[in-house]
């Protein structure tokens, strides 16, 4: 009942791989001061990240985000057509010439791709040495655990044995947001061994209460715009803290030069 209670009227019931429901995401974004700001300060964390230079970068799933704003000539992608996107393409089969890309940013994708060690062999072809995939993405944490399991739609499965998503989901619906924990983390030297042109540069967890009390994309907002500042000092003064309370983290790989 909570969380049906929780979830935000324009979409809900809506299925999450109809692209009417992305639409309406952007809106929900533009109307949601408070979550905007969270965008914006990951977006800023994503262009800092990318390595200067000669060369277009490729955002995956734009779907209602805004990191055009933040990059300029950034080619916009999508697994379905909706509007101000580039291009309709599948992640597992990139349609760009081999080392022409700078690098791959997304937002809340990588979670989604249910061959992700085809999607990183693939953006090693694409991606030129030196240059990044930058991402924001799902973390397991103790409290992370506690409200994905409860409160969120997607399937978060820590303990998953493998790392492909199983068939028959949508390319929204199917998922398992702990995969990028699992990935670089619990299974990281497994990823560096099968996946060797590619370095893990860094990894920053975000506790991103902000997140959680602005409802994110499908819930209703907690919180009035004007507390943000207060969450966000909140979030500072528990960063030693971030083992155990984040929620997201932003993963930086490299693309090696073997």
């Amino acid at each position: 009942m909570l969380k049906h209670w929780l979830e935000h009227p324009l979409t809900r019931g809506l299925d999450l791989d109809d692209p009417r429901t992305t639409h309406l995401r952007r809106r929900i974004l533009a109307e949601k001061r408070f979550l905007r700001r969270i965008y914006e300060e990951w977006y800023l964390a994503i262009a800092a990240s990318l390595p200067p230079g000669v060369g277009p970068v490729l955002e995956l799933g734009s779907g209602a985000g805004f990191l055009a704003d933040f990059v300029p000539g950034l080619v916009r992608s999508e697994v379905f057509y909706i509007e101000e996107i580039d291009l309709v393409l599948d992640g597992l089969a990139l349609p760009f010439r081999d080392r022409s890309l700078r690098g791959i940013a997304m937002t809340n994708v990588l979670h989604h791709l249910p061959h992700p060690l085809r999607f990183f062999a693939e953006a090693a072809r694409a991606v030129h040495p030196g240059g990044v995939v930058t991402m924001i993405e799902p973390w397991v944490t103790p409290w992370s655990r506690w409200f994905y399991t409860r409160f969120h739609h997607e399937p978060f499965l820590p303990e998953a044995p493998e790392w492909e998503i199983p068939t028959g989901g949508g390319p929204l619906s199917g998922a398992n947001g702990a995969l990028p924990w699992i990935l670089f983390h619990r299974d990281r030297e497994r990823f560096e061994r099968e996946s060797p042109k590619w370095h893990v540069r860094s990894i920053e967890p975000i506790i991103s209460f902000r997140y959680l009390v602005s409802g994110g994309m499908s819930l209703r907002a907690l919180t009035p715009a004007a507390t943000y500042p207060l969450w966000r000092g909140l979030e500072r003064a528990l960063s030693p803290l971030s083992g155990q309370l984040a929620v997201f983290a932003h993963i930086v790989l490299e693309r090696r030069d073997a």
